[in-house]
């Protein structure tokens, strides 16, 4: 019997809803049911051929414990040792690598010193920055945030330098991105799933947390959409997530991506609502089911990105065309504009097959 495990925290309603939906499936030899610890030693299995992962970012012991599992051939859902090296700033320089727009972001250094250090153990800092440079290259209004922060927690809107400062005295031992406002018409979240599963949300990141995703909003074109999806599979399968979400905001037509470091995404009833919740407890029964069967006890069961791969095998990173095989769940309308209807063009005559060679009789 291979088990399911889901890790999770203070949500119970997407995980409870998945392991109820992993079991109705009856499917022969798989199981699903919340992850159990009473014991953590050394290179010994925890008992599950998946672990779904939703809180080992906030529990140190957890994360470790992942780790554990998954060098005794668990497949974990995010793979714990990428997710524990990835951070937002690093992502932003991929995306670049790989094509994918992103808002022209620096890196700040933190305003106190963290514990243990001094001044002194940062004597490869020139100081002052060049504050006049990165101000005018991010330009105003512009975005606080911390580099590997998540939930919107420590963002601040800042509209010049003194705002600036202002606010950046106050984030203590946070080391800071600050990113260019995008003026957006239109913005999206996207689940990404396997790889290969993308359910496109319409999403309105100003409004309060339970009304931000949009219901019935205006139609969208199917060229944005297509572009979407396009993006979100390509910085997926670079980061190697099995299960994240990707933000974009619309500037002038181009998707440029915002947030992409999501690897244990809001997926509660209450925010994302029922259509949206249907989809992700459905996709991730499936693909929870899907690995288990795919996993070989003893083995790494990992998921690894192009990005890791690539640097393992020396090879540059490359922007080859996304894999076959890709489903994609629009929760939106998608309308196509009329000046890009084109058509139909007319069936060309069939070619009339050649005719069959004569054997050449033997001698």
């Amino acid at each position: 019997m291979k088990k399911i495990g889901i890790l999770f925290g203070q949500e119970r309603s997407f995980p409870e809803a998945v392991i109820e939906r992993i079991n109705q499936k009856g499917e022969k030899d798989i199981t699903a049911e919340a992850v159990k610890i009473d014991k953590m030693f050394q290179n010994a299995p925890l008992g599950y051929a998946v672990i779904i992962d939703r809180i080992s970012q906030d529990v140190p012991f957890y994360r470790a414990s992942l780790k554990n599992a998954a060098i005794t051939g668990t497949a974990v859902i995010n793979n714990p040792f990428w997710w524990s090296a990835d951070e937002k700033f690093f992502n932003n320089a991929l995306a670049e690598q790989i094509g994918v727009p992103v808002p022209k972001t620096a890196l700040i250094p933190s305003r106190q010193h963290p514990d243990g250090t001094t001044g002194e153990s940062f004597s490869n800092l020139t100081m002052p920055l060049d504050w006049d440079a990165i101000f005018e290259y991010t330009g105003f209004p512009a975005y606080m945030k911390p580099f590997d922060g998540g939930g919107w927690r420590d963002v601040y809107k800042l509209h010049d330098k003194e705002d600036f400062f202002s606010k950046h005295n106050g984030t203590e031992q946070l080391v800071m991105l600050l990113q260019e406002e995008i003026i957006f018409e239109e913005y999206f979240r996207c689940y990404c799933i396997g790889g290969k599963y993308v359910r496109i949300m319409q999403y309105e990141p100003r409004n309060p947390q339970h009304l931000r995703y949009v219901v019935d909003g205006e139609p969208t074109s199917p060229a944005l959409l297509k572009t979407i999806e396009e993006y979100t599979l390509k910085l997926c399968a670079y980061l190697g997530y099995d299960f994240n979400t990707v933000e974009f905001a619309v500037r002038d037509g181009v998707p440029i991506a915002i947030d992409f470091c999501n690897p244990a995404p809001d997926a509660d009833i209450k925010s994302v609502g029922q259509e949206n919740f249907d989809w992700v407890v459905e996709t991730t029964a499936n693909y929870a089911i899907e690995r288990a069967k795919a996993q070989k006890p003893g083995q790494d069961n990992l998921t690894w990105g192009k990005f890791v791969k690539a640097g393992a095998a020396g090879l540059p990173l490359t922007t080859d065309s996304l894999p076959k095989g890709v489903k994609v769940s629009p929760a939106i309308k998608a309308v196509k504009p009329k000046d890009e209807v084109k058509p139909k063009a007319k069936a060309a005559p069939k070619a009339k097959a050649p005719a069959a060679a004569k054997k050449t009789p033997k001698k």
